[in-house]
């Protein structure tokens, strides 16, 4: 007699996403103990895998759930806001805006940024970094969601509210509280880093001083790089140095560095990214509005990209809307002048927004493409649509047909977090109710 593999989840007769980016009808994929157990032919799975629990995978197709490998939680109540303003909007809105958050208004904006990334089929993100972030990791490890976070470090810059900077040593003491209280929570889920908000509102001893003290802890450090024109002009008139080259000088730049934006490139910082292997995220709908990424460039050299929305500001939490911007920022900037038609094509987007969100994150073994071995995050896409089906390639309609709104199951470490658009960890109803009260309330007492 045959022996049955028991498993805890087994999604059924779907089609799925390889890791070579292809796609494949009539596949089951087993999961146990927060990880692929098995991917293969559904009739053959249903002869050999037994479990109590199941999705229909019919009409559906699988594939990694996306990253967020740059977003900001604590901006979820400003939508709308920015839309059409003059830079530089960080330091007139945004640290403004976050200089006026209560506690309570963190929490419910934390949890509106999971409720929004689980809808839009996001399972792993990148917090650039706030204030009251316990309360940002309580609401992360309620969501089921996988990923980072860290603390908005400043010490300097005349532009910043002054109740938004901080000595060297309490930021850094603030950010190894953190660490040491929620690094590893949520069954592994979630990460604690250091970070820098920029090299304008960081001096160099903090710099030092974040970099030392996340090697000592081994995690990572990320910040906001070569943005605006602005930074690029303080670190010439400061330092004589662009900000990748100023950072070289003083020895601190490796692989676990996560450079975000980082658009406004030289030939020689486009050297160093690759020389140290920094990690670069790109946020295509806000840096459509300072500058086009030097995507083709970095990846020819081997640089690791991922995709970031920017936080909900912008324009949501969608890395679907991020991949489609992409592609047509990609196609005007560098492949019309040359005609290269496929100088983004769909497989290369889809890559850096799952797998290149994976390596941002340093846990690229971990998740980013779907194998046995891996952990089960992962997406469900209710393909049987007419704006998607039917389709001469369905990978190319990944990209071009599928909205957020196409995302029926997100499973992140093995559990269900949304089973057909409706989200299980999290109370859609009350937190919506509580936003717009937390933003309302934030709307006349800041001004904004």
């Amino acid at each position: 007699m045959k022996t049955m593999i028991d498993s805890d989840l087994i999604i059924k007769g779907c089609a799925i996403l390889t890791p070579d980016y292809e796609i494949v009808e009539n596949q089951s994929i087993v999961i146990k103990d927060s990880q692929i157990l098995q991917i293969g032919d559904a009739s053959i799975i249903q002869e050999s895998c037994s479990s109590q629990a199941s999705i229909d995978g019919k009409g559906k197709l699988f594939m990694p759930g996306f990253a967020d490998a740059h977003m900001h939680t604590c901006q979820q109540l400003l939508k709308g806001r920015i839309a059409d303003e003059y830079p530089m909007i960080w330091t007139r809105i945004m640290v403004p805006f976050e200089s006026n958050l209560r506690e309570k208004d963190v929490h419910i904006s934390a949890q509106l940024s999971w409720l929004d990334m689980i809808k839009n089929g996001t399972t792993a993100f990148v917090d650039a970094g706030g204030t009251y972030m316990h309360k940002v990791a309580e609401a992360a490890i309620q969501s089921g969601l996988r990923g980072i976070i860290t603390c908005s470090t400043m010490d300097s810059g005349h532009q910043i509210p002054e109740n938004m900077k901080s000595s060297e040593a309490e930021l850094i003491s603030r950010n190894v509280r953190l660490f040491e209280e929620f690094n590893g929570a949520g069954d592994g889920r979630l990460n604690v880093w250091f970070s820098l908000r920029s090299i304008i509102s960081c001096t160099p001893d903090l710099t030092l001083k974040v970099f030392e003290k996340a090697k000592e802890l081994h995690t990572g450090v990320q910040a906001h790089m070569s943005e605006y024109t602005n930074e690029i002009g303080f670190c010439l008139e400061n330092f004589q140095k662009r900000p990748y080259e100023y950072l070289e000088s003083l020895g601190v730049l490796d692989s676990n560095f996560l450079g975000a934006h980082s658009i406004l490139l030289s030939e020689n910082e486009m050297d160093i990214i690759k020389e140290y292997g920094v990690k670069v995220v790109h946020c295509p709908i806000s840096n459509a509005g300072k500058g086009i990424p030097k995507t083709p460039s970095l990846l020819q050299k081997g640089v690791s990209v991922g995709l970031g929305t920017d936080g909900a500001a912008h324009s949501g939490l969608s890395i679907l809307d991020e991949i489609k911007t992409m592609k047509s920022l990609m196609r005007a900037a560098w492949g019309t002048p040359i005609f290269d038609p496929k100088v983004m094509p769909a497989s290369k987007l889809l890559e850096l927004a799952t797998l290149g969100g994976a390596r941002a994150m340093q846990q690229e073994h971990l998740f980013g493409t779907l194998e046995p071995g891996k952990k089960a995050d992962l997406i469900g896409i209710n393909i049987d649509q007419p704006h998607i089906q039917p389709t001469h390639s369905l990978l190319n309609g990944l990209v071009e047909s599928v909205n957020s709104s196409d995302i029926y199951d997100v499973i992140v470490n093995g559990k269900v977090l949304m089973k057909n658009r409706e989200v299980l960890t999290l109370d859609e109803e009350k937190i919506m109710y509580e936003g717009k009260l937390a933003m309302e309330s934030m709307s006349s007492r800041a001004g904004i």
